[in-house]
């Protein structure tokens, strides 16, 4: 089985942060991840080389495959920040009316600019995210 490389790192999230190549990136990294540590209570975690993550729960499919991963989390990419709310971005359907202009895969959703988004609604789903992670996965 291959070894799974989304898992805590010893990088610093601000070297990742003060590393991106973009004024505006860093600017946009630090104001979710300040506001991600506010609602999850987490410090910032670096999970491979490019998700700023807080929390974590184990999983565990009926593949038997599983492991652990961040509760939320996002990347701060050149294209777009992905966020990651839950493994199912759809679920957040009704909040992501409200959050802006977004696009959005299954599992992630996708921002060009920080600005184009309500960082209320973000607010209010990371917060929610948080608690289906907590009720899908109860620590064992």
């Amino acid at each position: 089985m291959a070894e799974i490389k989304t898992k805590p790192t010893a990088m610093t999230v601000d070297q990742f942060i003060d590393g991106l190549e973009s004024d505006r990136r860093r600017e946009e990294a630090r104001v979710i991840a300040e506001l991600m540590a506010r609602v999850t209570g987490e410090p910032a975690t670096m999970w491979g080389a490019s998700i700023i993550g807080f929390g974590s729960y184990a999983y565990r499919y009926e593949s038997g495959h599983g492991g652990r991963m961040c509760k939320v989390g996002f990347s701060p990419r050149k294209a777009a920040i992905s966020l990651y709310l839950t493994c199912d971005a759809e679920r957040l359907s009704e909040h992501l009316a409200r959050l802006g202009k977004t696009t959005h895969g299954k599992g992630c959703i996708y921002v060009k600019k920080l600005s184009d988004i309500d960082l209320s609604v973000l607010e209010e789903m990371t917060a929610e995210a948080v608690a289906w992670t907590d009720r899908t996965y109860p620590a064992a």
